[in-house]
């Protein structure tokens, strides 16, 4: 088993220390650690995080595997920094049996440049209409307990409240697409003065927060986990605020193009800006990145929507929505949380691998940098400052919205369980 010495890395952002890898294990943490027998990466000023745990992650396969596969989605994780993701559902066939479930499972392990946790789909077919194989999911070898119709709202309240009722026996948890579909009939954009002035559908904010105010009611009459996928919208911080201090057991995520892009973006007619929930307004980004940092926001999440170039380079109104995110998420984060003081290293920690881990039970993943733990480490130049290519990107698809824009921030090295998957900014 291969040895590793990591010299002088700022663990969490905190003082610089020694972290000896032993194998799949950190053995030791410290200074002045003795090198021998050990390969050793400078980490002068760079800043060790625990591996990057991504909640929301849509890898396309099976069906989709022109836009991605497995294989190119997990590289494009170990390139930003992940460790371990949660695979969305919406695939074709849709991950709503354990069969399925267990093939995508099956993928990542093979692969190797992260875990891949699939997420099962709640309804059968992400129609709606009867729930899908919730027990046979979790029971299955991918062990599924995150349950989502992500690309869709489970709308109908019944339907929901059984979802939520049925994985309270497993300690699963329901994460929620939180859109009504007859208040976005048409939406193009975010509602507002920008969609008035542009004559594009307007997507009005009540429709996602009117699911988060009925889910979390459902939730607190049930007694079980609802996680809200996407937030973008300040009202809707105020009602998960609100749900917390009512003691109501619901989380939420944020992307990183909503802490950072707004719906003036969309004057371009650019689709690349063209995303589900809708980019939104500057007041609501402020709220975003305000509840990220004081906890009323759990996580960030990345969405990475891959499409393929003919999906995107087209008018506005037939273009897919989404957007990659694995291989940016990071460098945003610091851009609009550390560099702002808003989040220490130690709070992106938390945010983006302690927590995500803790809301879907990812094994092995998001534990402290200590002796025992297993080795699933992200080494970070905080220092760097450069302009995103997507030409560079491991994901097969290219619609990042950030091409051209200097970002803060590289992930030069990322490890699974002690074993490189990058290497000074390179796949292994």
């Amino acid at each position: 088993m291969s040895r590793i010495l990591i010299r002088g890395a700022r663990v969490l952002g905190g003082e610089a220390r020694d972290v000896l890898v032993d194998g799949e294990t950190i053995a030791e943490v410290g200074t002045g650690l003795s090198a021998e027998g050990a390969e050793v990466v400078e980490a002068d000023g760079k800043v060790l995080l625990p591996g990057l745990v991504d909640l929301h992650t849509h890898l396309r396969e099976p069906g989709r595997e022109d836009s991605e596969t497995v294989l190119t989605g997990t590289r494009a994780a170990a390139s930003g920094g992940y460790t371990a993701v949660f695979a969305m559902a919406n695939t074709f066939p849709v991950a709503d049996t354990a069969g399925v479930v267990e093939q995508v499972y099956r993928l990542g392990r093979e692969h190797g440049y992260c875990d891949v946790q699939p997420v099962g789909a709640v309804t059968v077919g992400l129609e709606g209409q009867k729930l899908a194989e919730l027990g046979a999911m979790h029971e299955s070898a991918a062990g599924v307990t995150v349950f989502s119709d992500d690309g869709k709202c489970v709308h109908d309240a019944v339907i929901m409240r059984r979802a939520l009722e049925y994985v309270k026996a497993f300690g699963g948890v329901v994460a929620q697409h939180a859109q009504e579909p007859r208040l976005t009939e048409g939406a193009q954009m975010n509602e507002g003065v920008v969609s008035a002035e542009l004559g594009l559908g307007g997507w009005p904010a009540v429709a996602e927060e009117s699911i988060i105010a009925r889910d979390v009611l459902l939730a607190e009459h049930v007694g079980s986990r609802v996680h809200v996928c996407h937030l973008s919208t300040a009202g809707s911080v105020e009602i998960v605020r609100w749900a917390k201090s009512r003691g109501i057991d619901v989380t939420a995520e944020v992307t990183p193009h909503h802490l950072l892009l707004t719906d003036e973006l969309v004057r371009t007619y650019n689709p690349v800006y063209k995303v589900n929930p809708p980019l939104r307004t500057e007041r609501d980004v402020r709220a975003l990145r305000e509840a990220l940092a004081d906890g009323t926001i759990d996580i960030v999440a990345t969405d990475h929507a891959p499409h393929p170039h003919e999906d995107k380079d087209c008018e506005w109104a037939a273009a897919a929505m989404g957007m990659v995110g694995l291989e940016t998420a990071l460098s945003v984060v610091q851009q609009t949380m550390v560099d702002t003081g808003l989040l220490t290293w130690e709070g992106v920690a938390d945010r983006m691998s302690f927590a995500p881990a803790r809301i879907g039970r990812a094994t092995g993943h998001g534990r402290p940098v200590s002796a025992g733990e297993p080795a699933n480490l992200t080494l970070v130049d905080p220092a760097y400052r450069g302009e995103v290519d997507p030409a560079g990107f491991a994901s097969r698809s290219r619609n990042t919205p950030y091409e051209g824009r200097e970002l803060p921030g590289r992930v030069t090295h990322t490890w699974l369980r002690g074993k490189a998957t990058l290497v000074d900014g390179k796949l292994a």
